[in-house]
């Protein structure tokens, strides 16, 4: 096992960030910091632009050289980085080596599994291998996604059931002090008396709040319709747990449908957010008019009805078509809501052109948080 690398030498610091480039200039360390520096190459040795500007003569990396260097596993560098580096670095190591060098073994490896630490980086790696794993891999990699939904349901359940906890009633005042039912109108009128004209500020002594109504009695139907196409593994996952969320809310009927160029209904998984992330199959083409005619079949009352479509609206099939059930559907008084992103940062990637088509006959369409969009749903319904 390997010491916890201390640098308290910068040139160490430069040979570790600069690599085998300053080879010439700073020999290679020793004890901890020669460790750090074989796992960091390793990984950042593949670099394909490091082979083309010429600082890594030899083709192959710590894996397979021919110089006498010690040869790594990847059980062997997880192990490593997790003696040497800091929680952090940790994590952006494993980052790369699944998103920037697509080191499958990473989470195809059962003991590599057993030992990584799980987030959601790792999490979209298992989506996206899992069909490459034997029983026992597959075993493991559950319990990682498990860990990871659990972390992801722990923030996002308390901003659902907030988003949810009734409708705001100006009428009655409160004295529960919580930011979401902050009566801007009334601590304004209330407080003017603390205006100081010389700081032009206004002091707030007595902040008031607005109670809400209970809404439980209001039967409503979530219909999910879920974009399982490569490139919205985010939106997938947060929608699973969103779907989760909300069948826990009274009231709330949930329905969670994942899509690409077919439709699969997997709303009897909803209350179990891993069981869904391990049936889906991410890849393959993109039919959302077809998912949308499938949530047509599923609406009974539709004023009471909201289909959320999660998507980068890049239409596959027949984009007149979409457009002409999603106008039906706001036509019998369905609320369509349209998210270009649902990924935690929320950055948007989608066909704008299609989107403002939806606008135009009836959808909103908007790009934001799971959070967000809790609040969002909320708004609606209370409309």
């Amino acid at each position: 096992m390997s010491a916890p690398l201390t640098l308290p030498d910068p040139l160490v610091r430069w040979r570790l960030l600069l690599g085998e480039a300053a080879e010439c200039c700073i020999n290679c360390p020793s004890g901890a910091a020669s460790a750090a520096d074989e796992a960091l190459e390793w990984l950042y040795g593949r670099d394909p632009e490091r082979l083309a500007r010429g600082e890594r003569q030899q083709s192959q990396d710590r894996t397979g050289s021919p110089d006498g260097a010690s040869v790594l596993s990847t059980p062997d560098w997880i192990n490593a980085i997790h003696e040497l580096f800091p929680q952090e670095v940790i994590e952006r190591l494993e980052r790369d080596a699944v998103e920037r060098f697509g080191i499958d073994d990473v989470v195809t490896n059962l003991e590599v599994l057993e030992r990584i630490e799980p987030s959601e980086t790792l999490l979209r790696a298992v989506l996206h291998t899992k069909h490459l794993m034997n029983p026992d891999v597959l075993s493991a990699a559950r319990r990682l996604v498990a860990e990871v939904v659990r972390r992801i349901m722990e923030k996002l359940v308390t901003e659902v059931r907030q988003a949810f906890g009734g409708s705001r009633d100006r009428r009655r005042p409160s004295r529960i002090a919580a930011a979401a039912n902050f009566d801007f109108k009334r601590t304004v009128a209330g407080n003017l008396k603390h205006w100081d004209p010389e700081r032009r500020k206004l002091y707030i002594k007595r902040p008031a709040f607005i109670s809400r109504v209970k809404r439980h009695a209001e039967r409503w139907d979530i219909i999910l319709l879920i974009d399982q196409s490569g490139s919205m593994v985010d939106s997938v996952i947060h929608s699973a747990v969103m779907a989760a969320c909300l069948w826990q809310l009274p009231g709330m009927r949930t329905s969670l449908i994942a899509f690409d160029t077919a439709v699969v209904d997997l709303t009897a998984d909803v209350s179990d957010p891993v069981e869904l992330l391990m049936k889906v199959q991410l890849g393959g083409g993109t039919n959302i008019a077809g998912a949308v005619a499938y949530a047509q079949s599923l609406v009974v009352n539709p004023q009471r009805t909201v289909v959320v479509l999660v998507s980068d609206f890049y239409e596959g099939g027949h984009d007149t078509e979409l457009v002409r059930r999603v106008q039906a559907l706001v036509s019998a008084g369905a609320t369509v809501l349209g998210l270009a992103a649902l990924d935690a940062a929320a950055n948007p990637s989608y066909d704008r052109e299609t989107a403002a088509r939806l606008v135009r006959v009836g959808a909103h369409v908007g790009a934001m948080t799971p959070g967000q969009l809790a609040a969002w749903l909320a708004e609606k319904i209370a409309q």
